[in-house]
């Protein structure tokens, strides 16, 4: 249509528009023929109704069967507003638990109404006449997990179920247009055996269901129906599946239809809207397979998230999916995206949402979460036993975010039960078809630490390579099974573990048994593998509640385990030291996080690692293993800027023998860069050692190209490191001109005596109490293993002391800095590297009943939470004295922190500062033998 056709036009229809004259006419004309030409460029939406809104619910938990059993074909019921869950309209049986520190309520959090088994959702609807001979499709987002439909008085046939992909009905046969009834039946039943694991940890039956699916212990087992719910009227013959690959320069599309059909299809390539690439081609039948030039797209990655839209068009319709030009390998045992070397920075999601207790089906919720990741500098997200939404899939699009996604699968006997084989199978269709096109959808994995028929899981992979080559799968997420979880299977195309059959490839093994070492690499643990290797949930280093975040809990959940850890920190007079524990234990948590990270990076082969976890995991025995709580949160213990110097594309690295050093020893670190983004050219690197009020030593290096890979070498650092007193230095290292910098903590200290006079140092209960009553200073130094109390440990606790009870459960030191005890051992107020050898060589006393504020406390874990210590001071008759469980005597030549901390401990006890106002009879600290 040209110009003077729509003026002709506008005349025709509208007169009016004869009285616009000369530029005003042109511009109305002008304005009107884009309209038109946008709107015949647009594609049509189907005709659409909304089921959002007020629907009745009656719940059938006595399994009466279907509606007319009861009142005919009329529901009465409560009112609920759908789309929503029982649990968020306040309907199920009401919480009686109170708290409590035992198994029921520390298992997780607890849901204020609870309900399972079958409810009857029921509205009116009204057909138009316009859908008469229309197939009418009703589409329900997410059910958990079993759904049925009925209309009026008819059952349809079909039964869906599935955990992960929306539930569809064809209901062209009985809506006829005119008013009808619509009923849905929801049943949240566990239908099927195989898909339980073993949950005898918990005394409750229902909490025997981990894999995230689910779970009470992330989402809760909702009962409702979730994000779109609709009724879509289309033609006869429609557009149903498209489906885009990538092949070398080449985009292919897929394309099936409602039925057959023999005419022109239209295939169009969209960015932003605007049509890029144009094909027609003929269709005969019900599928169309078309290869279009891809040469000129950009590529889909972490750096450039370009999503584009294809569009199938055919008379009378037509439909639009998301894609992205994107290519994921694993030639040579290294991860590659569009042929270029990847490191996968990953974390778990668990489904874990404390307020809703059920996925968020909306994509701002899924931009806040994914927007915090990346803030932390994380590009990978492990969907753990679960699947997401389509929101998160296009927010992940958006950003960059490489996605791992897993049937809804945790099983001991995989393979043993038909029913579950078929479900999963059917399941793991459905995903491919819903998700498939999402170039962010990068993994799959079957499930998590899947044990039994592995020849079964095998199979299920080869069949899904052939369905869908876009992705890189694997059998399962890591297995405890003999054979299985050290070594990839056959079908694996990646492979996700915490260890080899050559050793640990994560901290959890390393840390409490070796002294720090920040050379060390998983090198010769997984050198031998020939598939690309990921660490499995690296961390899990718990961090004492905070219960600042009690108020925050206005959801369907009660945190009952916050408030009965409160209550009893109240009871023993602890409570103020909580926000205190928090921090403590989770900067020790941020240190551990940080040196299993780099460890990752500082391995050749490494291709990525899966924490576990940056934000807390309510469940299985309340598992706060977050640096942020589970609303994504931060808890203080690290900001984002400071996580991200040793967690980005780009990580500046240092690879140095220890952490503690003696005066006039020499400092040497290899100076190493990890960059996964691009070379860097002509490069300059300073780095500094700095006391805290000046630097000591400064050097740059500089170069001409940093590679794309790990532990690239860019130089040296040696220094003397001369201090006339017990010192803690930095180390810092920055790439000029970048973002990107990071830094360490390292100790000097000088020769040190092991004794001061004028002070008794013994390790004989005897002569400690003889000295005492002597009216002597005495530093009072027993035997640690011949103490009651708890095993000494660096590490907190793994995990959950719930979970996990028969492990040394404490987390770390607290101690006042700046207290004179410690004036000659520099510290902060938590456990830093240079406690390892006192905390492994020690023993944490109980000092309940000595009702005795130490100098160095031990934070115990928060079933328990006994006041502990490993220093503390008294006045004992007339004398004053200084206990520590800490092994102060043995190789002091060899053991330099040791003998730091006895001499800080000393000259203090020396001084005019050495007053204790905490008084004890000497009785009481007997008690303290075994």
């Amino acid at each position: 249509m040209t110009l003077n056709s729509l003026n002709r036009t506008l005349d025709l229809f509208h007169p009016q528009s004869y009285f616009l004259k000369g530029g005003a006419r042109s511009i109305f004309s002008t304005i009107v023929l884009l309209l038109i030409l946008v709107s015949c460029q647009t594609e049509q939406p189907l005709a659409t109704i909304d089921l959002y809104g007020p629907w009745t619910v009656k719940l059938d938990s006595l399994d009466k069967g279907e509606p007319g059993n009861w009142y005919g074909s009329a529901i009465y019921g409560q009112e609920i507003s759908l789309p929503s869950t029982l649990d968020e309209a306040g309907i199920g049986i009401p919480n009686k638990l109170e708290p409590a520190l035992d198994n029921y309520v520390l298992a997780h959090l607890t849901r204020k109404h609870s309900y399972t088994g079958k409810a009857w959702y029921q509205r009116k609807v009204s057909i138009p006449a316009s859908w008469e001979g229309k197939k009418i499709e009703m589409k329900l987002e997410r059910v958990l997990w079993r759904s049925q439909v009925w209309v009026d008085d008819q059952k349809i046939d079909a039964v869906q179920e599935s955990l992960i992909t929306p539930h569809y009905f064809d209901l062209s046969e009985f809506l006829s247009p005119g008013a009808h009834t619509l009923t849905i039946l929801v049943d949240n039943s566990n239908f099927y055996p195989g898909i339980n694991v073993d949950g005898r940890k918990y005394p409750a039956p229902e909490d025997g269901d981990l894999m995230h699916g689910y779970s009470n212990h992330t989402q809760i087992k909702w009962n409702g129906i979730l994000g779109e719910i609709s009724l879509t009227a289309k033609p006869s013959i429609s557009v149903e599946n498209i489906q885009v690959y990538l092949k070398d320069d080449q985009i292919q599309v897929k394309t099936s239809l409602s039925q057959d059909f023999e005419g022109n299809a239209e295939i169009s390539v969209l960015d932003g809207g605007k049509t890029i690439i144009s094909k027609s081609a003929p269709i005969k039948g019900k599928t169309l397979s078309l290869d279009l030039s891809a040469g000129h797209l950009t590529k889909w990655d972490e750096f450039n998230p370009q999503v584009y839209q294809c569009r199938v068009s055919i008379p009378g319709h037509s439909k639009t999916v998301d894609f992205g030009v994107r290519k994921i390998s694993n030639e040579n045992a290294t991860l590659a995206v569009n042929d270029q070397r990847v490191f996968m920075r990953g974390n778990l999601e668990c489904s874990i949402f404390p307020l809703t207790g059920r996925p968020p089906m909306e994509k701002e919720d899924w931009l806040s979460l994914m927007d915090t990741a990346r803030a932390y500098g994380l590009n990978h997200l492990r969907f753990h036993s679960w699947c997401p939404p389509k929101a998160a899939f296009e927010v992940a699009d958006e950003l960059g975010i490489y996605l791992q996604v897993e049937l809804p699968f945790w099983n001991l006997e995989v393979g043993s039960d038909e029913k579950t084989n078929d479900f999963l199978y059917r399941e793991a269709k459905s995903l491919l078809r819903e998700y498939g096109n999402h170039p962010s959808f990068v993994f799959f994995s079957s499930g998590n630490e899947l044990e039994g028929d592995t020849l079964w899981l095998n199979e299920l992979i080869a069949n899904m390579k052939q369905w869908d080559d876009r992705h890189l799968y694997m059998t399962t997420t890591f297995s405890f099974q003999q054979g299985v979880g050290d070594r990839p299977q056959p079908e694996d195309e990646y492979f996700v573990t915490q260890w080899t059959d050559r050793g640990w490839v994560r901290g959890q093994g390393v840390f409490n048994q070796y002294p720090p070492n920040f050379s060390k690499t998983y090198t010769e643990n997984m050198g031998h593998i020939r598939t690309p290797l990921i660490s499995h949930e690296i961390g899990q280093y718990s961090v004492f509640p905070d219960l600042s975040e009690i108020p925050k809990y206005t959801g369907v959940l009660q945190p009952l385990n916050f408030e009965a850890v409160k209550q009893d920190l109240e009871k023993k007079g602890l409570v103020d030291l909580a926000p205190a524990f928090t921090q403590a234990s989770g900067k020790l948590a941020a240190l551990l996080y940080k040196e299993e990270i780099e460890r990752t990076l500082r391995t050749p082969a490494f291709d990525g690692f899966q924490l576990l976890q940056l934000q807390d995991f309510p469940g299985q025995g309340t598992a706060l293993v977050g640096l942020l709580n589970a609303f994504w949160e931060s808890k203080g213990a690290i900001s984002a800027t400071g996580f991200r110097e040793f967690c980005a594309p780009v990580v500046p690295l240092l690879s140095f023998e220890k952490a503690v050093y003696r005066s006039g020893e020499n400092f040497n670190a290899q100076v190493q860069v990890a960059n996964f983004k691009e070379p860097i050219e002509n490069y300059s690197i300073r780095w500094i050692i700095n006391d805290g009020n000046q630097n000591l030593h400064v050097g740059d290096i500089k170069g001409s190209s940093i590679p794309i890979r790990n532990e690239h070498v860019v130089g040296e650092i040696n220094s003397v490191l001369e201090v006339e007193k017990a010192t803690q230095l930095e180390v810092q290292v920055e790439i000029l001109g970048t973002p990107y910098k990071n830094r360490w903590k390292i100790w000097v200290y000088p020769e040190a005596e092991a004794t001061v006079p004028g002070i008794t140092y013994t390790r004989s209960f005897a002569t400690a109490k003889k000295a005492l009553s002597e009216g002597k200073r005495v530093l009072f130094n027993p035997d640690f293993k011949k103490l009651k109390g708890v095993t000494g440990r660096f590490v907190p606790v793994f995990w959950s002391p719930v979970h996990f009870p028969d492990q040394p459960s404490t987390m770390g030191i607290l101690c006042d800095p700046a207290h004179p005890a410690l004036a000659d051992f520099p510290t902060e107020s938590h456990t830093n590297w240079q406690w390892w050898d006192l905390n492994i060589n020690s023993k944490a006393l109980i000092l309940d009943d000595l009702a005795i504020d130490p100098i160095v406390r031990v934070i115990d874990n928060f079933v328990t939470n006994r006041s502990l210590g490993n220093i503390f001071e008294a006045k004992v008759g007339e004398g004053k004295l200084v206990l520590t469980s800490i092994d102060l005597d043995n190789d002091l030549e060899n053991r330099i922190v040791a003998r730091q901390m006895k001499n800080s401990l000393m000259n203090y006890m020396n001084g005019p500062a050495f007053n204790p106002s905490q008084e004890v009879d000497f009785s009481k600290i007997e008690t303290l033998a075994k």
